[in-house]
């Protein structure tokens, strides 16, 4: 059989011919299974421990599916697969050189474990029989139980002990990775097993991943979607609080339809993917990362909520009237709304870390997948309404209040636009403002794969899924080139325009990923947002100088990216991708992104670095 990469793939050199009848060695075991799980792509910073793979990868599958996505870090390696899974849907391989390439990934396995994100990390050590190892590097790079690295925050990690457990071990791994909360598994394989030679007469048993199908995860309660049915029809005020709600479109329109049906505030958070259209008139704030103060002036008219795959529900609840008695309102020692708490995270629950938060007092708890539950709610809120006249005539009351004061809104967003347009220097309602105008008719079809912490109001739309990807889940920093050149190549071909706008400290930390999209020329945009300074630190350090009666004016030590300031743009040049700027005046900002958008559209990676206010 002759395997060869097609034309016009992401090999950047000429196509890779095999002749393979049937594994040889125990690697092109490995090599195999990935190809029967159908895994497109894998990401990788070359490892000796691995060495039997990559050759498996290249001289039996030939380059092909998986073809090869060559890293310069193994953070960065994990991001790219993270953020293919989270544009595409489907799982892509990480793999991870033995115990220090491990260690490296950490961070982004985390990421992606808070995230529900599924990635398939490899990795190898060993080899485990010492008379096999080489003197120092191999003694150095095997551990015992290498796996419990990563134990804690992986919702498998396993190490088969022959080369035919392989197959199974594979297979367990895709279908635990899948199955619902979706999440990263890890894999070792002993290097001595990648580099047995097989017995002929022996062949391993390979699985045919089709006759092994996924459990479905379990469908809500009919009584208890009965239940919140009848809370939310019959509320005076209800609030949906929409997190990863919705992946397809029909989960989209579902939703839509849900909210419009009860005239139900609608609030979203910007740590998750976008589940409802932002320019929809329930929708009653701006995305943000933390709540404002609209988005806490409805959570507390609420009477009830129905949360979905919300992060930190009792967080978000209980900071709701401190938030508001904060700027002056009376809203303290108001009751707390009826909760209805659709989520599967009790299955993830783990003692490693408190990414669980805090227990919400729900008067009902839904364990199922959310577009089920509000496929369901749906009908049953229809039946419902369909025999009270008055509460239809609620819903459609408050759906002429929320349309009010979402044009109210708007018209502060506006205010509050054209006050900070023409600052210097630059605001980020301009430089993103910008970037929505030079869009123009692409708005439709361009993708945000990822946004920075802050999120000016009424800038951008989000109007259909996957037109913004969320954040990262571990809330570190570094996550971000990574996982938009991972979405990046999960998009290429697809038609959408990808953008990522990233904090500079962010860039700086991973900027070799940039390489990684020149190398295999992965069309995208990034925007970086240049303030020259770890500016979330700056406020942390301000608060507590304020809070201790010391000096703010000293904030800014320990924190500074300057003297010197990093070109971005020259950098980005070096490691291959187009760079733009820095761009100091926001008026240089529509021709800066005119060309940037032309250099992507035409297949290239293109950043453009924004010199921008510190705030």
């Amino acid at each position: 059989m002759v395997q060869q990469a097609p034309a016009g793939s992401f090999l950047e050199q000429p196509s890779v011919s095999v002749d393979a009848q049937a594994p040889e060695w125990g690697s092109d075991v490995i090599a195999e299974m990935l190809r029967r799980l159908g895994v497109e792509y894998v990401a990788l910073n070359p490892g000796a421990s691995f060495r039997g793979l990559h050759d498996s990868l290249v001289n039996y599958n030939g380059n092909v599916r998986p073809g090869m996505i060559l890293c310069n870090h193994e953070e960065i390696a994990v991001g790219v697969a993270h953020g293919y899974a989270k544009a595409s849907g489907r799982p892509m391989g990480a793999i991870v050189h033995s115990n220090v390439g491990l260690m490296h990934a950490t961070m982004s396995i985390f990421n992606a474990w808070v995230d529900r994100v599924p990635v398939m990390v490899l990795g190898a050590t060993g080899p485990m029989d010492s008379t096999l190892r080489r003197p120092w590097i191999d003694w150095v790079h095997t551990s015992y139980g290498q796996g419990s690295i990563v134990r804690d925050f992986t919702k498998w990690e396993h190490q088969p002990a022959s080369v035919a457990a392989i197959p199974e071990a594979m297979l367990r791994a895709w279908r635990t990775m899948l199955a619902e909360p979706r999440g990263p598994v890890y894999l070792c394989f002993d290097a001595g097993l990648q580099e047995q030679r097989l017995d002929p007469a022996r062949p391993i048993e390979l699985p045919d991943p089709a006759a092994y199908a996924l459990a479905a995860p379990p469908p809500p309660p009919p009584e208890a979607v009965r239940e919140v049915a009848r809370m939310l029809a019959g509320a005076s005020f209800p609030v949906l609080l929409a997190g990863r709600a919705a992946r397809t479109q029909r989960g989209w329109d579902d939703l839509v339809a849900l909210a419009e049906a009860l005239g139900a505030a609608v609030l979203t958070d910007f740590k998750m993917p976008a589940s409802f259209p932002t320019d929809h008139a329930l929708h009653q704030t701006t995305p943000g990362i933390r709540g404002d103060e609209a988005f806490y002036r409805v959570l507390d008219q609420a009477d009830a909520v129905l949360a979905l795959e919300w992060p930190d529900v009792a967080g978000t609840l209980g900071g709701s009237a401190e938030s508001i008695a904060g700027r002056g309102s009376s809203a303290t020692g108001r009751r707390r709304p009826r909760l209805a708490n659709v989520t599967m995270d009790d299955y993830a629950v783990r003692s490693w870390s408190a990414e669980y938060y805090a227990v919400p007092a729900a008067e009902v708890s839904i364990a199922a997948p959310v577009e089920a539950t509000v496929g369901a709610l749906l009908g049953e809120v229809r039946r419902y309404l369909a025999d009270d006249s008055a509460g239809l005539e609620r819903a459609d009351r408050r759906l002429q209040t929320h349309r009010r004061r979402r044009a109210e809104l708007e018209a502060e967003w506006a205010a509050a636009r054209d006050a900070a347009w023409g600052d210097r220097p630059t605001r980020i309602v301009r430089y993103v403002g910008e970037l929505w105008k030079a869009l123009g008719e692409r708005q439709d079809r361009v993708d945000l794969v990822r946004a920075p912490l802050h999120w000016p109001s009424g800038a951008w739309e989000f109007r259909h899924p996957g037109a913004y990807l969320g954040y990262d889940g571990g809330a570190g920093v570094g996550s971000g080139p990574g996982m938009a050149i991972g979405a990046a190549l999960a998009l290429r071909g697809a038609g959408r325009l990808p953008v990522a706008i990233l904090g500079d400290g962010d860039v700086l930390m991973a900027a070799s990923a940039l390489w990684t999209a020149a190398h295999h020329r992965i069309p995208l945009l990034i925007v970086v947002a240049n303030n020259r300074s770890y500016m979330n630190d700056e406020i942390h350090q301000e608060r507590v100088a304020r809070k201790r009666g010391r000096p703010v004016e000293n904030r800014w030590v320990g924190q500074r990216m300057d003297e010197p300031p990093v070109d971005f743009a020259g950098l980005a040049r070096d490691l291959g991708v187009e760079g733009i700027g820095p761009v100091g005046d926001p008026d240089d900002l529509a021709e800066a992104y005119g060309r940037a958008l032309r250099a992507v559209e035409e297949g290239r990676p293109v950043l453009v670095d924004v010199l921008i206010a510190r705030s």
